[in-house]
């Protein structure tokens, strides 16, 4: 390797191409920049519709996160975080993101660094712009890093596909619809009114 080549190597990001690199760092605010298997993908912030759902589903899930009296606990559950998963690492940012107490090493909360620790659970809220790096490459990498669970939540469609991982791939364990109450893994404990979802 020439000595020009050497210096354009990020010491933070070393196993990325440095154009790479760069496209992430100088994204425009407008854009939401990850990175999957190397290659940069710069993806339009959300529409009101995509946010009022993730917004909602995380306010109903509160009775893990940030228990009363009697609810279940036991998460800990953040808005659209920044992943850097791997040895490249893929850099993602699920629309949630949901990490078992009993899981995580002392500190979790203060770390300034990269989060490098894989979710136990994530929800991608689809949209046209990245239903395909969902469903595709963001599954796969999900899978690599054993995530337990992942939601696939579609406003449009007004639904939520439930799967759960299985060394063999991912198994589709439950779609709900419409305006239902549902119990839905692993937050089985509470019932979800999936109306509050997508209504206003």
């Amino acid at each position: 390797m020439s000595g020009d080549a050497a210096r354009t190597i990020d010491p933070e990001f070393p196993n990325l191409a440095p154009t790479v690199v760069e496209g992430y760092r100088n994204a425009p605010e407008s854009m939401v920049a990850e990175v999957i298997d190397g290659d940069l993908s710069l993806l339009p912030r959300p529409r009101r519709r995509h946010v009022h759902s993730a917004s909602v589903l995380s306010h109903r899930l509160g009775p893990f996160f940030d228990p009363s009296d009697g609810d279940p606990g036991g998460w800990v559950i953040h808005v659209e975080p920044e992943l850097h998963l791997g040895a490249q690492p893929d850099i993602v940012a699920p629309d949630l993101a949901g990490w078992r107490r009993g899981t995580l090493p002392e500190g979790f909360l203060d770390e300034s660094d990269d989060l490098t620790l894989a979710p136990d659970w994530v929800c991608e809220v689809l949209s046209p712009s990245t239903e395909k790096v969902d469903r595709g490459r963001k599954l796969d990498l999900y899978h690599r890093e054993a995530v337990s669970h992942v939601w696939l939540l579609s406003p449009p469609l007004r639904t939520i596909e439930v799967y759960r991982r299985h060394d063999l791939g991912w198994l589709r364990v439950a779609t709900f619809g419409g305006e239902v109450l549902a119990r839905v893994e692993p937050f089985d404990a509470v019932v979800i009114d999936l109306a509050a979802l997508w209504r206003l």
